[in-house]
């Protein structure tokens, strides 16, 4: 028998894991993870021309939830087998585009830059995600690092190398030396966060530039993410993760994006930004520090009651 809980589909990626366990959180509903494995061959295949069968994935799992929330390329396939398995009881939701005919799920939700329309799509601002305020500032003394009346905190959250971004060395000299350039250690104590994604040499050239008169956080500490987030009052992020962004504009404190040049064309990116600086919640990292103030973004929040009303009328809830 199936129960009212949600089967949560990734690859096991932090950004996928935020977004689908977000969207749970939000619901109410209890959860467990699934990783999507897929066979060798398959992982070379696009679903869009990938058989529709639970065989394709190298590990069999049970589903025995009502609620099925996938994210990534590699779980779209698995989510609409099980649909079709089992039909209306269980209500599938993806998020972002799966790149297939959204006929397959109930319901999409995904970001506006990725321009998706459709009678089951829900559109949001930036990526959804699983970070709430309570958490973070419950961790707000996490670091140990007291405010200083004279100086200023700002949190630099770092990504790393994408299809879009490389992360050369020579540009993460060039971006290192003007974070610390502009926030000058005797007004600012930066507090340098690395990312799942950054690459351990980006982190020991993170280490050389800002060891001294500032703090970096040398190995992957969520706790140590959230308290950087409560107790700053500026945010840096690089521009490569539309997760990380998201996830500092619900502070409602300033978020810089910290901008790299693009190994190609970056429109969804350029939308995203574009849209995040209209509603006055981010500025390019330029040559000036700035404070400014807004509402902050809770899209998962906001989208909750509309999901909740779906699986209502689907018979789920």
């Amino acid at each position: 028998m199936l129960e009212l809980k949600a089967l949560l589909l990734t690859q096991g990626m932090h950004g996928m894991v935020s977004q689908v366990e977000g969207l749970a959180k939000a619901l109410g509903l209890s959860y467990k993870h699934q990783k999507i494995e897929l066979k060798p061959i398959w992982n070379l295949i696009p679903p869009k021309i990938s058989p529709i069968s639970e065989n394709l994935v190298k590990n069999k799992f049970v589903c025995d939830c009502k609620v099925i929330i996938s994210c990534g390329r590699k779980s779209v396939i698995p989510s609409i087998a099980l649909k079709k398995r089992l039909g209306n009881e269980i209500f599938t939701i993806h998020i972002q585009d799966p790149k297939v005919s959204f006929k397959h799920f109930d319901l999409i939700v995904s970001p506006e830059h990725d321009n998706l329309k459709g009678e089951n799509i829900i559109s949001t601002t930036g990526a959804i995600h699983y970070l709430t305020k309570k958490e973070i500032n419950d961790n707000s003394k996490y670091l140990g690092i007291e405010k200083d009346k004279k100086k200023e905190l700002v949190a630099f959250i770092i990504g790393g190398p994408n299809k879009y971004y490389s992360y050369s060395e020579k540009q993460i000299h060039e971006l290192f030396n003007k974070v610390k350039t502009l926030f000058t250690p005797d007004k600012f104590k930066i507090v340098v966060i690395p990312s799942y994604r950054t690459p351990e040499n980006i982190l020991k050239i993170a280490f050389n530039t800002f060891s001294f008169n500032h703090h970096v956080i040398k190995t992957i500490d969520k706790k140590a993410y959230l308290s950087a987030l409560a107790i700053s009052n500026y945010i840096v992020v690089t521009c490569d993760s539309t997760s990380m962004i998201s996830e500092a504009a619900m502070t409602g404190k300033p978020v810089y994006i910290a901008m790299m040049k693009s190994l190609k064309p970056t429109g969804r990116f350029k939308k995203f930004y574009s849209q995040l600086k209209d509603l006055g919640i981010t500025r390019e990292l330029e040559d000036r520090v700035e404070s400014w103030s807004y509402s902050s973004l809770n899209e998962v929040n906001r989208i909750a009651p509309t999901v909740k009303a779906k699986l209502k009328k689907n018979g789920i809830i």
